[in-house]
């Protein structure tokens, strides 16, 4: 199968559609023929190209005058956006990958379209990478051929030719080309199946990048399975929104076969758009979370997301806990108005008549944070208690005791955040008192 730009027309409605039509451009061969033929089948206008410029190669200064060249010559606009590739505990490869989609996620407006130019042999890459690697269903289904990235929508029109079809065209059409030197790098691993693994597959099954795409394909289909599935049994353990985070049922995850728990854990992170949990995160929740005792406090955690037990409910947090000692000692507040916190949360006061907290006119109030030994009578209880007891007895979680906000009036505790207000300091009939919210934000 030979590659030409009439083999795109099948997209040719998607695109022409697109509110605004990107090509990320690398400079490279793949990018190179993406961008000529959008070009051929739309036209110079309907285009735009993305370069970023990762500054990894001595050479990226080079590449970046090819691609300002070239759009150049095509009449096309070029948008250059300069990055910093931090590994920060990850490989260069995938430092740089997050550095170049953050840059694509600032351009993708609503109703905008971003096309990238993987091909059939990325995607025998991608799967043997990732097998390797030891993944699932999921990672086994390869690159897919469109996804969601920002406000966007991301397109990859070339999967379904190989590089050696998209270089005869290039060719063909005598289009220049930049080649990235660190691509005949065999340390790294894609390069290592590139030029390795892929020559003798080739040689004995010409037709492997097909029967590759086949079993991602089938891959594909089981993971979206697995997914409804999840989504079924999501509701049958009874999820619920917390304060920070959800939580479902215990009992009634446990009354499903194992099997479905793993899924259900695989799956729920990803039903609120945070990082799926890896095959040894899944067997610690399902060994070591689900059958603790009530009173104790496992914590499995990844990418920033938790899994946390607290009595009969499951949690997932999508951040860490703060560490108690990098909250401020204390936070003025001016009523009234919004307060944002340290960790992420934010107190907001409305005015309430004849309920909520009475503040004289004019006061400040000061946010502390628990320091032990702390006590307090709720309006409308017989008896005061200590904030310890009375967390329990309003089954706060365990994990946000120390970060709930307290609220002083002339150092006298007058409220516990949302919770509750301290007896002496609820508005009366007649008075015009406050209504406080504690949440977090996102």
């Amino acid at each position: 199968m030979s590659f030409s730009p009439d083999r795109l027309i099948v997209f040719i409605p998607r695109l022409r559609e697109s509110k605004k039509c990107f090509v990320g451009y690398s400079g490279g061969l793949d990018s190179q023929v993406l961008l000529q033929a959008v070009v051929e089948l739309l036209g110079a206008d309907a285009v735009a190209a993305i370069h970023v410029n990762h500054q990894l190669s001595p050479h990226a200064g080079v590449w970046q005058q090819h691609c300002e060249n070239s759009c150049r010559e095509l009449g096309v606009e070029l948008i250059v956006e300069t990055v910093a590739v931090v590994p920060d505990g990850q490989g260069v490869e995938d430092a740089a990958r997050s550095a170049r989609y953050k840059v694509f996620e600032r351009h993708l407006t609503t109703g905008s379209l971003l096309l990238l130019a993987h091909h059939a042999d990325d995607q025998v890459e991608t799967v043997l990478y990732r097998l390797l690697r030891g993944s699932g269903p999921r990672g086994l289904s390869g690159i897919p051929a469109n996804r969601q990235v920002g406000q966007g929508e991301l397109l990859r029109p070339l999967l379904s030719f190989t590089r050696s079809e998209l270089q005869a065209y290039a060719e063909q059409k005598k289009l220049g080309w930049v080649d990235d030197e660190s691509n005949a790098d065999t340390d790294f691993d894609r390069n290592f199946i590139r030029h390795r693994l892929l020559p003798p597959l080739r040689e004995r099954w010409p037709d492997y990048a097909a029967r590759v795409a086949h079993s991602a394909a089938l891959c594909r289909d089981n993971d979206e399975l697995a997914a409804m599935l999840a989504a079924q049994d999501l509701i049958a353990v009874y999820e619920r929104e917390e304060r920070l985070g959800w939580s479902i049922s215990v009992e009634a995850m446990l009354h499903l076969e194992e099997l479905r728990r793993a899924n259900l854990l695989r799956h729920w992170p990803e039903h609120h758009q945070m990082a799926p949990p890896a095959h040894r995160a899944v067997e610690t929740a399902l060994t070591e979370l689900l059958p603790a005792r009530e009173d104790a406090e496992p914590v499995v955690s990844w990418g920033g997301v938790q899994l946390r037990r607290y009595q009969r409910r499951l949690y997932l947090l999508p951040r860490k806990m703060e560490d108690k000692r990098d909250l401020p000692e204390s936070t003025l507040w001016a009523l009234p108005g919004t307060l944002s916190l340290a960790d992420d949360s934010f107190l907001e006061a409305t005015r309430e008549q004849g309920r909520g907290l009475w503040v004289p006119e004019g006061e400040r109030l000061e946010i502390r944070y628990r320091q032990g030994g702390e006590r307090c009578k709720p309006f409308g209880r017989s008896g005061s208690n200590t904030l310890k007891r009375l967390f329990q007895e309003y089954s706060v979680e365990p994990w946000l005791r120390d970060q709930v906000p307290l609220l002083y009036l002339h150092d006298q505790l007058v409220a516990v955040a949302d919770l509750w207000i301290c007896d002496g300091f609820f508005a009366t009939p007649e008075q015009s008192g406050w209504s406080i919210q504690w949440s977090f934000s996102g």
